[in-house]
């Protein structure tokens, strides 16, 4: 069982260095728009989600009601549900339902893709490993972020501002140049969110719901016009890798 938990923890550790640093700006975000270095740990203490917490910090900002930046965070992380189904077809069988619904708080995007490259069922102490080293580097990114903003020079805190762009740039960017239809989902994105922002009528619309008709509509769009064929849906993921 130890060996185990330490496997998934040496297993983390890359993901929790890239963390680091995307927490460390969501952190310093926080303090320069005026929440304290403690409510921006707790955010990231009780949230696991980069986009989803990045989305919500602006509209928390924006004075936007609750129930529209439930909505948005919703959306935003409603691929996590998919991941869950998926993952959940992948640990051991003798996982209690405890220990599944708390392991669940960290399964993010990286954390899926490392378990479902495991051979064999992931177990419980693996993913707790895991999962905790994961949740180290986020939580200890905000806090250091949080916390050292106000030492930085504004030409640093306003680098590292622009850094989080770069970050979304590096994930759209590569799959973009390589698939049609995330390329086409891109560009209209960018295209719906530029017309609800220069519209007349349409920019009086609050920024959380712009992103949810983006992102919903966008979705089904694509969804419509490039289905997955069924052959490559059915493809176990390590024969997809490898392909």
């Amino acid at each position: 069982m130890r060996a185990s938990f330490l496997r998934g923890a040496r297993d983390g550790v890359p993901i929790c260095l890239g963390y680091v640093s995307v927490a460390f700006v969501f952190g310093m975000m926080c303090v320069e728009s005026g929440l304290s270095p403690l409510m921006a740990a707790l955010i990231s203490m009780t949230n696991l989600t980069s986009a989803g917490q990045f989305a919500g910090l602006t509209l928390l900002l924006a004075n936007a009601p609750l129930f529209e930046i439930g909505v948005t965070t919703l959306v935003i992380n409603l691929r996590y549900t998919l991941m869950s189904l998926s993952l959940s077809q992948k640990v051991d069988a003798r996982m209690t339902t405890l220990q599944r619904a708390l392991l669940s708080f960290g399964n993010t995007d990286e954390v899926f893709a490392v378990c479902m490259q495991q051979k064999g069922p992931v177990t419980a102490p693996y993913l707790a490993g895991l999962v905790l080293c994961v949740y180290a580097g986020w939580a200890g990114g905000t806090i250091l972020g949080a916390t050292v903003a106000g030492a930085l020079p504004e030409m640093v805190r306003s680098a590292l501002g622009l850094a989080i762009y770069g970050m979304f740039l590096a994930i759209i960017v590569p799959p973009a140049r390589k698939v049609r239809p995330v390329l086409f989902a891109v560009l209209l994105s960018a295209a719906v969110s530029s017309l609800f922002y220069y519209a007349p009528l349409l920019r009086e619309l609050s920024r959380g719901w712009v992103i949810i008709l983006c992102a919903v509509g966008v979705s089904a769009l694509m969804a419509w016009k490039f289905p997955v064929p069924a052959e490559v849906r059915d493809e176990p993921a390590g024969e997809e890798e490898a392909s």
